[in-house]
């Protein structure tokens, strides 16, 4: 994917993100994780989301920055809000309560123990390449969602 201007670099990636908004970051060549992204920006009705894949130079910095190991092949979702980072089940949660109702209402499954989330959702990711498929590149946003993606 393209940088959103010439001049941004990892170091200042964190700094497109609006005030008070979040960057997601997600696994690029994933079909499952585009088309989650696909399904996020019109529920993103403030626009106040930004993306990222994981294997971006953005996306390795922020993780670096975050302190969040990088895997050989990315197995979560990730969510950065200032300077908070969600992984797994607990980035799928904090998403969904930034999107425009009803998605916030899953909001209650933070009620339901990390373990058990999580281990729903490691399921998930460890099947999803061969339910879903997956790319050999990331896909490149459309013209007019360009601005939405920081590489």
């Amino acid at each position: 994917m393209n940088s959103t201007t010439p001049s941004s670099t990892p170091s200042t990636a964190a700094g497109l993100a609006p005030t008070g908004a979040g960057i997601v970051l997600f696994d690029g060549t994933c079909n499952l994780c585009n088309a989650t992204v696909g399904f996020l920006i019109p529920r993103d009705r403030t626009g106040r989301l930004r993306f990222a894949s994981l294997q971006s130079a953005v996306g390795q910095e922020l993780l670096r920055r975050h302190g969040i190991p990088a895997p050989a092949t990315p197995d979560s979702i990730v969510y950065i809000e200032g300077e908070r980072a969600f992984t797994r089940s607990d980035a799928a949660l904090a998403i969904a309560g930034r999107l425009a109702p009803p998605w916030p209402l899953l909001g209650v499954f933070w009620y339901v123990p990390r373990p058990l989330r999580d281990a729903v959702y490691k399921w998930i990711a460890r099947n999803r390449y061969r339910w879903f498929g997956r790319t050999e590149t990331c896909q490149l946003p459309t013209p007019e969602l360009r601005a939405r993606f920081l590489d």
